[in-house]
């Protein structure tokens, strides 16, 4: 007796191509951190740097965001294994007193150098408008302390701070359209050479787009957004695309202020002489334009800058690191408020606390980076979330040139004080 063979259906793989609304969903952790390195300080060094060095520079921008990159992926695979922070981590395995250091170090970092994102936030309206620092500073500071009220307040930090890199992504691109750059010598700035004196400057603008502490912050992130090790490959790709985004706002700026401020003997005191140099070289509007990127730097890095601050300090002394704790959102709050008042005291960041910042990050940068690559490298973690060789090379190159930033911030800190 015969029968027919049994026919099995074969189940079809659902392989949907990727939309633009699934990519938008991904966005988030790499995005905010781009907003939050990219702030005043990285478009005053960026300005500078163009304002001196012409395109010659735009070589050291891509040096840093591959550093970058390789951090913050080391970081995201730290984030998504197992279930404790980092901080939490560093406790367990390495010891309290090194957890403290680490905890404090970020925090004191952070809050060193908030203010100087207050002054920006304040100085881009007040140029605007033509009305008081102080009046803004304080608008903006309670504007951001009343975002911690919501309960959903790390998707309303995303999206703030994706609505904020467009916004500096337009700004920028349409400064730069308006200065007419010389496209065959931004071409030749991507060839590594050092201009002479420049050497300092090569290590602050390195400083800038290459943020450990930001990398740091990125396991943090991923874990907000509820990721785990399964979403890593999407983890390390809106990364990348965030990094990239932070690579071109410093270039662009970089490459503006080489159009228009290279040769016309401006002395340039901080990223907003970029935007007053437009007003009369292409009208009013083009000024406005670069003051609302220059507001969007600010007030991006104001609130990540506060954020990671209070998040880490939470963490470190109170164990607690979600963006939904009481305690992370009071931490949150005291970083606004000290931002706050050293900019109304001071209207800018006093040199005693640029000097007091450096001194902390000479200490807590390098040790973080070796964490970081210890971390990634933990026999405990699968094999998806550990280094490869890359990583590795990259990982020790870039602690070797932190190690040289702080030799550099030294001998800073040693001239300051004895001058």
């Amino acid at each position: 007796m015969s029968s027919d063979p049994e026919i099995i259906p074969v189940k079809q793989e659902n392989k949907t191509k990727p939309t633009l609304k699934s990519f938008l969903q991904k966005l988030g952790p790499g995005f905010i951190t781009a907003a939050l390195v990219f702030g005043p300080g990285s478009l005053t060094i960026n300005t500078k740097l163009g304002a001196s060095y012409g395109y010659n520079l735009l070589w050291v921008i891509v040096l840093a965001i591959v550093l970058m990159m390789a951090f913050t992926t080391m970081s995201i695979k730290i984030g998504l294994f197992g279930n404790q922070s980092f901080i939490e981590r560093v406790r367990t395995e390495l010891g309290k007193p090194l957890a403290i250091i680490v905890g404090l170090g970020v925090f004191l970092v952070t809050a060193s150098f908030q203010a100087g994102n207050t002054v920006g936030v304040g100085v881009a309206f007040s140029e605007i408008f033509n009305s008081s620092l102080n009046l803004w500073v304080s608008l903006f500071s309670i504007g951001a302390i009343l975002l911690l009220f919501f309960r959903s307040f790390y998707k309303i930090l995303e999206k703030l701070m994706i609505t904020l890199v467009v916004l500096m992504l337009i700004s920028f691109l349409l400064t730069i359209v308006m200065s007419v750059p010389d496209i065959g010598s931004v071409a030749k700035g991507l060839i590594p050479r050092i201009p002479k004196g420049s050497e300092y400057l090569i290590i602050t603008l390195t400083a800038s787009s290459f943020s450990i502490v930001g990398a740091f912050y990125q396991s943090y992130l991923v874990r907000e957004k509820g990721w785990t090790k399964e979403n890593v490959k999407d983890g390390i790709e809106e990364s990348r695309a965030g990094i990239i985004i932070l690579g071109l706002l410093s270039t662009m700026v970089m490459v503006a202020a080489a159009a228009v401020l290279k040769g016309n003997s401006v002395e340039v005191k901080s990223a907003a002489d970029l935007g007053m140099a437009l007003e009369p070289l292409f009208g009013p509007f083009t000024s406005k334009v670069f003051m609302i990127g220059f507001f969007a730097a600010s007030f991006s890095s104001m609130i990540g800058n506060a954020t990671i601050g209070g998040v880490i300090l939470s963490d470190t002394f109170f164990h607690k690191h979600d963006l939904s704790s009481i305690n992370a959102r009071a931490m949150i709050a005291v970083v606004i408020i000290i931002g706050a008042i050293v900019a109304m005291i001071f209207g800018s960041l006093p040199l005693e606390l640029i000097i007091f910042a450096q001194g902390i990050t000479i200490m807590i940068v390098p040790v973080t980076a070796i964490i970081i690559l210890l971390f990634a490298n933990s026999s405990k973690a699968p094999e998806e979330l550990r280094n490869n060789r890359y990583l590795n090379t990259v990982g020790v190159a870039g602690i070797l040139i932190l190690i040289i930033m702080s030799v550099f911030s030294i001998q800073f800190i040693y001239t300051v004080l004895t001058s």
